[in-house]
């Protein structure tokens, strides 16, 4: 089973950013997916979540920013950043758990994508 984050780079404050992560191996239904940055020096924080019924969760940091969403024919999750931040700058890495759709943020994830690095700077 295999996570694979593309879409990440340099990009303004104010700006947006579209970040796939394609799923090879397990059928998104059966899931709970989120994304999960890593900003330099801090721990990864999960800011979006979403079930296997596509109902999404998020942080306080990115809620009316962020848009969590999934294609469930093409296994692909995304992340639909708008409103960019300085303070959003990190490597978003796409997660997932074998839940049977359930998903809360007390889920802890075994699978991880490789990461893709979002710059947020002027």
């Amino acid at each position: 089973v295999q996570l694979v984050e593309s879409g990440g780079g340099p990009v303004q404050p104010g700006g947006s950013l579209r970040l796939p992560c394609a799923a090879f191996g397990f059928h998104l239904r059966s899931l709970c997916l989120g994304w999960v940055p890593q900003a330099p020096g801090k721990e990864r924080e999960k800011v979006a979540i979403i079930d296997g019924e596509r109902n999404p969760s998020y942080s306080d940091s990115v809620k009316g920013r962020f848009t969590i969403s999934k294609d469930n024919a093409k296994n692909t999750l995304y992340l639909q950043m708008n409103s960019l931040k300085p303070e959003d700058t990190a490597i978003y890495y796409c997660a997932a758990e074998r839940t049977g759709g359930y998903c809360d943020t007390r889920v802890e994830y075994n699978y991880w994508g490789q990461g893709t690095q979002v710059t947020v700077s002027s």
